[in-house]
């Protein structure tokens, strides 16, 4: 059989590795600063686009889409080469791939700093960046099966099993969570409204975990850890088992995320059904990489890479069994809303994510510039510090979310609560943190130490170029099954078929979940008192949105006597028909804020956003002295916000929409006179106005300052339900 000769491209996998490398230090750092943050929350005081609620958002998507997206990547584009034999259908897709990744990145660090984001988890980015995504992954995907239709290698390993259902997956995921009305070039509303919009972000949400941070390491580690070792798979009929039940299992759990929520019983409780199932495919994933290493745990004490692999997969096992327990209804009532969840994450990424890339960056970069890793020891260090790193992270995270929840449910023998005042969890839980900052130091400090190991290995080996290859050329043979060959090897042949059949597993618990809640409108009834928000609140949920305090402060009462008692009645689905998007939260950094309306007079919250620490002693909220700036809000675009509320079905009348910039004015002045009734806001306002006079500058009333917008919405929150004081 006559051998063809051709060249793998190494260059792409270079390019995407250093991307992983530079854009781990990043978000590492940024995580970093925001632990710092907890500790000392006015360190970047006034300065709005390095404050916490704007830069944790650039944390999550540099870590999840920059750091474990090109290390994804890189390991995709190498192993699928070789798997195939053959190089990737098209050298312009792979860099067209890789320069849009990094432009989407750079993009993604630019605007949420600025505070253009939609609020919504791991989908923050707006609009336009949004459709660069998406087409980006496109290019991605046509790349991809264009290699596998040119292949040299009849059969499809079990690696690209998992590489073709993570691009059909993330594709579907990311379009029906991006569909937004746009108004404006980096401004949209969700088309989705409240408890709609929760159950499909969240639909998003977790399967952006299964199909982006898992599925595809699943796929290299079925690839690199048999490499690595030398040894095969150690059960090939597992992972057909793990492959099918895990991508029809896993895009069924969203819901946990929304226990004890305004959302329907019915698409909880599926929610966690699945979601215990969950435990079977993903633990025998593990055990199938766990045993490939059988024969061989001498190797592994000797061998820094596979040590990272053994850590990886063993994480994986961890996060994977506490999945499905934290979606339990009764373990989720003490985990949900707690520095737990923090933990759990941080087990997934730290452990899972990162010592997967770490093992691969150490085993592809010697190899591709044809020499040995500069120092074996610093690689065993990184490997040492970055496991301590770990555990000083997650211990600490652990003990505080039990913390949280014993504090917050605590009664006294009269039946009132025990820790009645929020602040007296956090301060309780503050060593926690420092011990989480150490930790987070030391998981960087390895990141470190790779990067100088991999600039020295580099330096001392060959230019990485492109790699000639040989193979001979795929022979035809008939479409369909060969007489005595089974349905999953004939269908290891055929990606259109495997294509298709895994799209429709993951369509099934999507449509089944979603299409009921959205086109039956009887799952969310409507509450007559509940009304649109008034042009003035609309602006003041556009700045809670710009600020990212959802990511410190829910707004779901549940269902609890310590939450009722606490923060008022549960939250009913109808209250948020009018929510593009929804802002439920998912972590109380802060107190709940949906009854928080009128609980206190407006002054109290002007001095709270101004200085949260003088009003709350010991707080760990930042100022947001930017509101309070000698500048005029935008306004000009509340027509176009009203209106698309309008289209997206808020009963905003025509009227209520040309009078939306006269009723906001007057509603802004109504708040002003409220403000002056404190004698010391009376002072310090008439002595900036004269300062800015003295200055030659023009002065600009209260009532026209983001402040006000921002008081004004806090101060709706909750009121629509009759509550008894």
């Amino acid at each position: 059989m006559e051998m063809q000769q051709f060249y793998y491209d190494n260059k792409i996998v270079k390019k995407f590795i250093y991307a992983t490398i530079v854009f781990g230090v990043v978000g590492m750092l940024v995580g970093l600063i925001l632990a710092i943050m907890f500790l000392f929350p006015n360190i970047t005081d006034g300065i709005s686009w390095l404050s916490f609620g704007r830069l944790r958002p650039l944390h999550t998507n540099a870590v999840i889409f920059a750091f474990v997206g090109n290390a994804m990547f890189a390991g995709t584009y190498y192993s699928l080469q070789r798997l195939l034999k053959a190089r990737m259908f098209s050298d312009f897709l792979s860099n067209l791939n890789f320069w849009g990744w990094q432009l989407i990145i750079v993009a993604a660090a630019v605007s949420l700093p600025l505070g253009y984001s939609t609020s919504k988890e791991y989908a923050e980015l707006e609009w336009p960046i949004d459709i660069a995504i998406a087409l980006i992954w496109v290019a991605f995907g046509i790349n991809m099966i264009g290699t596998i239709l040119k292949r040299r290698e009849r059969h499809l390993y079990v690696a690209i099993w998992f590489y073709i259902a993570t691009f059909v997956t993330v594709a579907v995921l990311h379009i029906f969570n991006s569909l937004e009305l746009p108004i404006s070039a980096m401004k949209s509303y969700s088309v989705y409204a409240g408890v709609q919009d929760a159950l499909v972000q969240w639909w998003y949400g977790h399967n952006a975990v299964a199909f982006f941070l898992t599925t595809p390491f699943l796929g290299l580690m079925y690839y690199f850890v048999p490499k690595v070792a030398n040894r095969p798979v150690y059960s090939y009929r597992l992972s057909i088992v793990h492959f099918w039940s895990l991508i029809f299992l896993y895009i069924w759990a969203g819901p946990h995320h929304l226990l004890y929520t305004a959302l329907p019983t019915w698409a909880q409780n599926l929610g966690v059904v699945f979601s215990v199932m969950l435990i079977a495919p993903s633990w025998g994933g593990m055990i199938n990489g766990l045993l490939t290493l059988r024969g061989v745990w001498d190797k592994v004490r000797e061998e820094p890479v596979l040590k990272f692999f053994v850590v990886a997969i063993t994480g994986y096992g961890m996060a994977t069994f506490e999945g499905p327990m934290l979606s339990l209804k009764n373990v989720n009532a003490i985990a949900h809303f707690t520095d737990w969840i923090i933990a759990h994450v941080h087990v997934g990424a730290l452990a899972w994510n990162g010592f997967m890339s770490f093992g691969i960056i150490y085993w592809l970069i010697p190899r591709m510039a044809k020499t040995t890793l500069f120092s074996t020891k610093l690689a065993n260090f990184h490997f040492w510090i970055g496991t301590l790193g770990i555990i000083l992270y997650t211990l600490p995270m652990y003990v505080a979310g039990f913390t949280q929840a014993s504090m917050w449910k605590q009664f006294n023998p009269d039946g009132t609560l025990t820790y009645g005042n929020f602040l007296e969890t956090v301060t309780q839980i503050m060593p926690m943190y420092w011990m989480r900052a150490i930790g987070g130091t030391l998981y960087l400090t390895g990141m470190l130490v790779l990067v100088y190991n991999i600039i020295q290995t580099v330096r001392a080996g060959e230019s990485i170029e492109d790699e000639l290859a040989e193979a001979p050329e795929l022979q035809t043979i008939s479409a369909g099954r060969v007489k005595g060959e089974k349905f999953h090897p004939w269908l290891e042949r055929k990606p259109i078929q495997l294509t298709i059949l895994a799209t429709v597993a993951i369509l099934i618990g999507g449509i089944i979940q979603i299409v009921p809640t959205i086109m039956v409108k009887s799952n969310i009834p409507t509450i007559t008192s509940v009304k649109p928000y008034t042009p003035l609140e609309l602006q003041g949920r556009d700045l809670y949105i710009r600020e990212g305090c959802v990511s410190c402060h829910s707004q779901m009462v549940r269902p609890f006597r310590s939450e009722v008692e606490r923060y008022g009645p549960q939250g009913k689905a109808g209250e948020f028909v009018y929510d593009h998007p929804f802002l439920w939260g998912s972590k109380r950094t802060g107190p709940d804020l949906l009854r928080v309306g009128g609980k206190y007079n407006d002054n109290w919250h002007f001095n709270h956003f101004w200085s949260p620490q003088s009003i709350s002693a010991g707080s760990i909220m930042p100022g947001y002295k930017w509101l309070f700036d000698n500048k005029a809000m935008d306004v000009s675009m509340t027509e176009n916000k009203m209106k698309a509320m309008q289209t997206l079905g808020v009963p905003y009348t025509e009227e209520e929409i040309a009078n939306g910039q006269k009723d906001l004015r007057t509603q802004a002045l109504k708040i002003e006179e409220s403000l002056k009734s404190d004698p010391d806001f009376v002072k310090s306002y008439d002595e900036s106005k004269k300062k800015a006079e003295a200055r030659g500058e023009k002065f600009v009333p209260m009532n026209e300052r983001e402040i006000v917008a921002l008081i004004a919405y806090i101060q709706r929150l909750g009121t629509d339900i009759k509550v008894k004081k």
